[in-house]
């Protein structure tokens, strides 16, 4: 039954001014539920947990009125096919990385991870406060989707090496799984034959004959994929993985159709785990560093500053090409990311890095 009609067809009656002066009930609010696709495996540290913490957190700062349901990587869709199932509207939202979406928008990486790009609060800073939100909302309109920031992995390492990498030549022919799209294009002008893996087939393909090395993230989530197990050589630093960036979607239309608070709810619920994620990991990494090294006799071993000078220069080749070949809204995302990157640095130089340097060289604590 309609209950406006319902009401207006009632007219006045006796008991009309009794019930006016009565306390009136709560009337009942609209629930939705919507379902989240995701890239990882079900109950993956970091990545799916986040996924779930933005799931409740929605939930709970809504009082119920929405409820996000969370599907891993498998379940409905293929890791990397998020952003089809939520532009199609197969899914209300997902959450995974936008360097998967290269082959549908060449500029997507930027909002996830450039080799030699920005690190994690200078990503967040350009998003929320150099113009990369709204070409970000530019570039995934055409798809009828929102994209927020929601996540970030931090500064990654270099990967997990059969063999070891002394020079450019060693890259010939190295078959390595890298889960960025710019990374693959960077490792491949040097040689290497890159591929793209959903972080569920990492560890078997690494065992196999089929890789010769793989990055996924970094300390916490290597440790837990078990990666340790098939090689004792990590490598460092990681040019391709400063800072990954972590998407959550929402299809436009639904986003659309929610009440203004609820817009503002989605919006912080993501913003918070943009927060936490990044403390997550600087939180858990150290520990899971000392445990790899310590308990599981992990070689740490740095790239040859020739070898990171030339993955640089192929980085610059890769962006540099981007430019060149990309369509307006590429170039206008890309021009915004390099001119806030050269501000960015300009500062870090002096500020954290500085600070890093001289925390290293000239002063610890009596008890560390």
């Amino acid at each position: 039954m309609n209950r406006r009609g319902f009401l207006a067809g009632a007219g006045v009656t006796a008991g009309a001014s009794v019930a006016s002066a009565l306390p009136k009930p709560a009337i009942a609010q609209d629930k939705t539920e919507w379902k989240m696709v995701t890239a990882w495996p079900k109950g993956m540290a970091g990545l799916g947990s986040g996924a779930e913490r933005l799931a409740d957190r929605i939930a709970n700062l809504s009082g119920g009125r929405l409820t996000v349901k969370v599907l891993s990587a498998g379940e409905l869709v293929p890791a990397t096919q998020c952003l089809d199932a939520v532009s199609q509207g197969g899914a209300d939202m997902a959450h995974d990385f936008a360097h998967y979406h290269l082959d549908k928008a060449p500029a997507a990486g930027l909002f996830s991870s450039v080799p030699f790009g920005l690190g994690p609060d200078e990503f967040a800073g350009w998003v929320s406060f150099g113009g990369g939100q709204e070409l970000w909302d530019e570039l995934y309109g055409p798809f009828g989707v929102k994209p927020f920031l929601a996540g970030n992995t931090g500064v990654q390492m270099g990967g997990w090496m059969k063999k070891e990498i002394n020079t450019v030549k060693d890259l010939a022919g190295f078959r390595i799984a890298v889960s960025s799209g710019y990374a693959t294009q960077v490792l491949a002008r040097l040689g290497a034959k890159p591929v793209n893996l959903p972080v569920g087939e990492i560890f078997d393909s690494l065992q196999s004959e089929n890789l010769d090395g793989a990055e996924w993230i970094g300390p916490y989530n290597d440790l837990s994929l078990g990666l340790y197990k098939i090689t004792k050589l990590c490598y460092w630093p990681g040019f391709q993985e400063p800072g990954c960036g972590i998407e959550c979607l929402v299809n436009k239309r639904k986003y659309d159709e929610l009440a203004d608070d609820l817009k503002q709810i989605v919006a912080a619920a993501s913003a918070a785990e943009n927060a936490i994620s990044q403390a997550e990991y600087a939180g858990r990494n150290p520990a899971a560093l000392a445990t790899l090294v310590n308990e599981y006799k992990v070689q740490l071993k740095q790239f040859p500053r020739p070898v990171v000078a030339a993955f640089g220069t192929a980085a610059g080749e890769t962006m540099q090409e981007l430019y060149d070949k990309g369509d307006d809204i590429t170039r206008k995302i890309a021009s915004s990311y390099f001119k806030f990157r050269k501000q960015a640095m300009a500062w870090t130089r002096i500020s954290y890095a500085a600070f890093a340097d001289a925390r290293d060289a000239k002063f610890d604590y009596p008890a560390g």
